[in-house]
């Protein structure tokens, strides 16, 4: 699964050729969430609290790059590194 993006010990994924809705992988330690990609709820699982701020942080700074990054997924196109949060 290709890496978006890793920040503050948090990494970002998206497959390739993934089901719908549009959604991201979030992992940090042994926790992992999946998130839609659109609206940013978690769809399935959870990480502690902090990390999950962050992770929306990013994301809400990121919405355009997240469904272009989809879109590529589902096209099998190789995926871009999106910036982490500063």
């Amino acid at each position: 699964m290709p890496e978006l993006s890793r920040f503050y010990g948090i990494v970002i994924r998206m497959y390739y050729n993934d089901h719908n809705p549009p959604h991201f992988h979030a992992e940090y330690g042994s926790d992992q969430m999946v998130v839609d990609a659109q609206t940013l709820a978690v769809i399935d699982g959870r990480l502690p609290p902090r990390a999950t701020g962050l992770v929306m942080e990013w994301a809400a700074q990121h919405l355009e790059d997240l469904q272009r990054a989809w879109q590529q997924a589902r096209d099998m196109q190789t995926l871009q590194r999106i910036d982490p949060l500063p």
